[in-house]
């Protein structure tokens, strides 16, 4: 074969060859627009909830009783799961435990968590009982930052340790996966997840032969009458129950009921007590308060209850006693036909000073731009201390604990897509079937009859006008207990509001309280038998007033 074949051949197969090697190379992708580039920019940098559990610590220290208790502060995640093992939510919390705390350890456990519903628990993670805390005095505007934030001697660290809890959609707690928001917001819902992380924290971290309690409050107190239930019937048996400034039953805010009437009544002695709005003002606001429990439960009840057909004498009259516990005008009652609605009582009692009182805690004075209108523009109550907890929070969540991450910290779960409560609960038991208005003392109730050693303590601030005392005392005055069953049922009282830990005294009667309250459940529940009264008359006779 000569040369000039061998070039004339590669000459013709080149193309060929070429053609073949374009071929199998792969198409080149088109471009992208600047739109697209930006949006897959986003979503790379899209923060989400971790699915693997994660966590910081941070030792410190703090002096409880003249005592100093070293302790670990943790901040991290809970990753629950369904019964495939699938994992469902990411929750949120941090816990304080004693420094050298062993797996398997007998101390004392409590889970804390705020209401809402929606609201992640930061409120009782600064204010109440943690090792740090943001420390208020007056019921005033707290000053802007720096806030006065430091150790707290009347932390319950002493007796247990701590695990604050955030609700999913809230904080930065979030669904997991293809999981969708609305699979947690609901009564029942909520309970479901709060149960499977409570348990996940007992299993991670050995804590099954801990005495276990739980604190909510607010909308916390009905997830845990509904909580204590849930565990239990799960296999965890409680000690105890703290419910703190309750709302167990939301029926009877349905329009058309008079019930919240009367429950508001002895908030607003107390509140027109404070704010020296009576005649003949009693010495304490105990007094006023059992004067207006009297008058509720007996004339203002019978009242009510004719509606329409009460007589003119006896309206009068009615009106005019209200007047002496309240501070409001016999005139102004009566064209309310003697149903004060919260929002013009807020506005009504101070009404010649042009101040409002607020709804959280009515010690607060709130100044509306329209000093004529029928309600306040806005709580001063929350308006007051909101910025400096947040703020507070926030810096010792990065500063102190060194917890970081992108995801923002919600507020509420309201701030999130997907918010609508599902108000339907199940109830224990027979009859009652699926409530719109959720009463959880049921749920309670039938823990208490199954665990006789479950002790539940109710606090109470006298001027909470978000959730107010006598209707508690209602609510769980209704759980049709058996007398042995009614010592373990207590009550206490503050002067504060809705978060009684603002105000320092009453936080530290509520350190006392608390303390000898752990001790004696702990105690009984070693005991070879279930606490019984020594006699039947224990219990409170129904003309009592709880304590």
């Amino acid at each position: 074969m000569t040369k000039h074949f061998l070039l004339a051949l590669v000459a013709t197969a080149a193309p060929t060859a070429l053609f073949a090697q374009d071929a199998a190379a792969p198409a080149k992708p088109p471009a992208k627009s600047h739109a697209e580039m930006v949006k897959a920019e986003a979503e790379a940098g899209w923060a989400a909830a971790p699915v693997e559990e994660t966590e910081v610590r941070h030792r410190d220290s703090v002096t409880i009783g003249g005592k100093r208790y070293a302790y670990v502060a943790s901040a991290g995640t809970l990753t629950t799961r369904d019964s495939e093992g699938k994992p469902t939510a990411s929750m949120f919390y941090t816990a304080y435990t004693l420094d050298g705390t062993k797996p398997g350890t007998k101390r004392p456990i409590t889970f804390l968590y705020n209401g809402g519903p929606g609201s992640p628990s930061f409120w009782l993670r600064m204010g109440s009982f943690a090792p740090i805390r943001i420390r208020t005095t007056n019921p005033e505007f707290v000053r802007p930052a720096p806030y006065d934030v430091g150790p707290n001697p009347d932390s319950l660290l002493d007796k247990t340790d701590l695990v604050f809890l955030d609700a999913i959609g809230s904080g930065y707690s979030r669904p997991l996966g293809d999981m969708k928001p609305e699979q947690f917001y609901g009564v029942d819902e909520d309970v479901d997840v709060f149960a499977r992380a409570i348990e996940r924290y007992v299993t991670k971290y050995s804590r099954w032969m801990s005495p276990k309690f739980i604190l909510g409050e607010s909308y916390g107190t009905l997830r845990s009458g509904a909580l204590a239930y849930q565990l239990q019937d799960r296999g965890m048996a409680l000690n105890g129950v703290i419910l703190l400034s309750s709302i167990m039953n939301y029926g009877y805010r349905q329009p058309g009921l008079d019930q919240v009437y009367l429950n508001y009544l002895p908030s607003y002695a107390a509140t027109a007590w404070y704010h020296n709005r009576i005649q003949n003002r009693p010495a304490d606001v105990a007094t006023i308060v059992a004067e207006a429990r009297a008058f509720a439960t007996g004339p203002y009840m019978a009242a009510l209850a004719k509606g329409q057909l009460i007589s003119p004498q006896e309206r009068d009259q009615v009106a005019e006693r209200m007047s002496q516990l309240i501070g409001l005008s016999p005139e102004f009652i009566k064209r309310a036909n003697l149903r004060i609605d919260l929002a013009r009582f807020q506005k009504e009692l101070l009404r010649g000073s042009a101040r409002t009182i607020g709804r959280f805690d009515s010690r607060y004075l709130g100044i509306d731009t329209d000093a004529a209108g029928e309600r306040p523009e806005t709580d001063a109550s929350s308006d007051a201390i909101s910025g400096a907890y947040i703020a507070s929070f926030r810096n010792y969540l990065t500063a102190t604990l060194g917890y970081q991450t992108d995801l923002p910290y919600r507020l509420s779960a309201r701030d999130g897509a997907g918010w609508n409560w599902n108000w339907k609960h199940k109830a224990p038991g027979g009859g009652y079937g699926n409530q719109n208005n959720p009463n959880t003392a049921i749920d309670l109730a039938a823990a208490m009859r199954g665990n006789p050693y479950l002790k539940v303590l109710s606090m109470n601030g006298y001027y909470d006008m978000a959730t107010p005392f006598f209707g508690t005392e209602n609510d769980l005055g209704h759980m049709m207990l058996e007398p042995a069953q009614q010592e373990n049922l207590r009550y206490t009282y503050y002067p504060a509001g809705h978060m009684t830990y603002l105000n320092p005294d009453a936080l530290r009667q509520m350190k006392a309280d608390l303390s000898r309250w752990y001790d004696e459940a702990v105690s009984d529940a070693r005991s070879a038998t279930p606490p019984v009264p020594p006699t039947s008359s224990a219990a409170p006779a129904p003309t009592e007033t709880p304590n």
